[in-house]
């Protein structure tokens, strides 16, 4: 069972995530744990002038599955904006809770698939999604709260 789980192409994946190191001066950031797993997923970005992600910076300290996971949203995540992210995230936990038979529109998500009959990985796959979407709207915050300060 944990073979057909945990395949050659989830463990390339868990291991390719030193290719997004932290960011130095991230626009935003955040931290999502798992309390079923104790997972957990920190992203960093920088925003391009149009609120698109410009750089990301993952630290996961997870399963294989939620280091997959990283790997695929922080692969992908440039030049996409919170909407873009949003919407994966949704299809995502639509299709893991069965909900949806189709996955998100996203670069190798289907590679976490198998994933879909082990409820209790599916909070650690979503972390990434859910830590990009909390690192961007404090990115948002920040910017607008500079607005404000100098407008």
């Amino acid at each position: 069972m944990a073979e057909a789980l945990y395949t050659i192409d989830i463990l390339r994946l868990a291991a390719s995530t030193a290719q997004w190191p932290p960011l130095a001066a991230p626009d935003g950031s955040a931290e999502r744990r798992s309390p079923t797993c104790g997972s957990r997923v920190g992203v960093d970005v920088t925003r391009d002038a149009s609120g698109s992600i410009a750089a990301i910076g993952v630290t996961v300290s997870a399963c294989a599955l939620g280091q997959a996971s990283a790997a695929i949203l922080a692969s992908a995540a440039p030049g996409r904006d919170v909407a873009a992210i949003r919407t994966a995230q949704a299809g995502l936990a639509a299709y893991l809770r069965g909900e949806d038979d189709r996955l998100p529109d996203w670069p190798n998500i289907d590679t976490l698939a198998a994933a879909r009959s082990y409820p209790a990985r599916h909070a650690s796959i979503l972390l990434a999604f859910d830590a990009a979407l909390a690192a961007l709207e404090a990115a948002a915050t920040d910017s607008q709260d500079q607005d404000r300060a100098h407008g």
